[in-house]
């Protein structure tokens, strides 16, 4: 069995047993397994859960991991864990965590209860929320821990490992020491590797890195998860306009923000948010879903208005009816194909000035060979089924320039919206099966009504 079956096996073993245990009023049992389990599948065991399984579980979590669940779930459980806790609580279970995951629990708190819960912190870590809310949401900022190691340039590796003993321990994924001068601005970084395999009295300032990358404070979370994949790092420092050291980042959070962006796209293509939650309340849940349907009712009513032109032509012709919805059809699964390669060039930044007009009139050539490929194989189809030359040439002539539209608009639609700075993966769908609806809708029926209407 694959490692990732096994694993969601497993999970659904314990969601099974915890379930059981809970329907047979088994409590303490169940705390026992709560109390043995890695808070990543306690969260997972949550999210898992109807609401009021959750609110037992959660009470029946040993509270002094409850800040490492609570930095492990999405947004809207996240925020539905912290409506049951006190300030005071809360402001116990979030010290001493690290600054990032500190800033996402606490981010999306209403303004009256995050006053509440800076009050019942202690001073150090208020500064560190105050610190790591300054950024906003979605960089680098709000990415980054303050964790980091520095050293100066001007001492040896002896120095620098009797340092490193009386620390005792050094924080987590640390592959790389960073060397910054006396107003913290950074010079260059050393590796763990460097410190162990070359003599202690190695100057720093001579196997120091120069030309370590770092990341701008203020660059997007996006641009920062394509420089870890890019460069393969475990970590990367993080500095100001200035080039002062200011934290750092980690492969962990960069993993995070992959998953979100893969989140997004998915939930995106089904015009809903990325932080949906499978088990949240109806009510909420509807809501949050009728705003996109009544776009899609709107662009369904505009296809329709389209057919409702050609009123007459259906009246007359019952087959043409028939056929009616293979050309929208058809063109939506390729306009889609394209749709989604071009948002997807566009997430791993391949998409430039240079080569979009290159991309657009590729996808036009794809779409007018793919339009008659598809179009001499209905035109047979049509004219073997209803024995009908002209008619099999109505739809073959719809599909081609259908197919035609749909690839140029698959290419056009994100790159425009982009520009626009409206999410391609939210909004290209649903713009793209409007297009090829009416313009599919209008080349078949139109067609029909010039050939077919007198």
């Amino acid at each position: 069995m694959p490692a990732e079956t096994q694993a969601q096996q497993t999970a659904i073993d314990h969601l099974e047993h915890l379930n059981q245990a809970l329907d047979s009023g088994l409590f303490v049992h169940v705390r026992e397994m709560l109390h043995h389990m890695a808070p990543a599948d306690i969260a997972h065991i949550l999210e898992s859960s109807p609401p009021k399984t959750r609110q037992i579980l959660w009470q029946l979590v040993d509270h002094a991991h409850s800040g490492e669940i609570l930095e492990e779930l999405g947004e809207d459980m996240k925020d539905q864990l912290i409506s049951l806790m006190s300030p005071t609580h809360l402001a116990k279970v979030t010290a001493g965590m690290d600054t990032d995951d500190l800033a996402y629990v606490l981010r999306s708190l209403p303004d009256s209860l995050y006053r509440q819960v800076l009050q019942s912190m202690s001073v150090q870590d208020r500064t560190r929320v105050e610190q790591a809310l300054s950024y906003p949401d979605d960089t680098a900022g709000s990415l980054m821990n303050t964790d980091t190691v520095t050293i100066r340039p001007d001492v040896n590796i002896d120095v620098v490992l009797r340092y490193l003993r009386q620390r005792g321990e050094l924080p987590k994924a640390t592959d790389t020491l960073y060397v910054v001068d006396h107003q913290d601005c950074l010079l260059g970084g050393v590796t763990l590797a460097q410190l162990l395999t070359y003599s202690s009295s190695t100057g720093i300032i001579s196997i120091m890195n120069r030309q370590l990358e770092s990341i701008p404070v203020t660059m997007t979370d996006s641009e920062v998860a394509k420089l870890f994949e890019r460069h393969d790092w475990l970590s990367a420092p993080v500095v100001d306009d200035k080039g002062k050291l200011l934290g750092r980042i980690t492969i962990d959070d960069v993993v995070d923000v992959i998953r979100e962006d893969a989140e997004h796209s998915l939930m995106g293509m089904a015009g809903m948010d990325d932080a949906e939650d499978t088990f949240g309340p109806v009510l909420k849940s509807a809501g949050r879903r009728s705003l996109w349907l009544s776009l899609n009712l709107l662009t369904a009513l505009l296809a329709a208005s389209v057919s409702n032109l050609f009123e007459g032509t259906l009246e007359k012709f019952a087959t043409v009816a028939i056929l009616m919805t293979i050309v929208p059809s058809m063109g939506g699964v390729a306009g889609n194909q394209t749709l989604v390669l071009v948002i997807r060039g566009i997430a791993l930044g391949h998409l430039g000035q240079r080569n979009t007009r290159w991309l657009i009139v590729k996808e036009l050539l794809i779409g007018v060979l793919n339009g008659l490929l598809w179009a001499g194989l209905i035109f047979i189809a049509v004219w073997l089924w209803k024995h009908d030359v002209t008619l099999g040439l109505l739809i073959a002539g719809a599909m081609l320039v259908n197919l035609t539209a749909a690839g140029l608009a698959g290419a056009v639609i994100p790159i425009l919206l982009k520009k626009l700075h409206i999410d391609p993966a939210l909004a290209g769908g649903m713009v793209l099966t409007t297009v090829t609806d009416v313009v599919g809708l209008f080349a078949f029926l139109g067609l029909a009504t010039l050939f077919l209407g007198h």
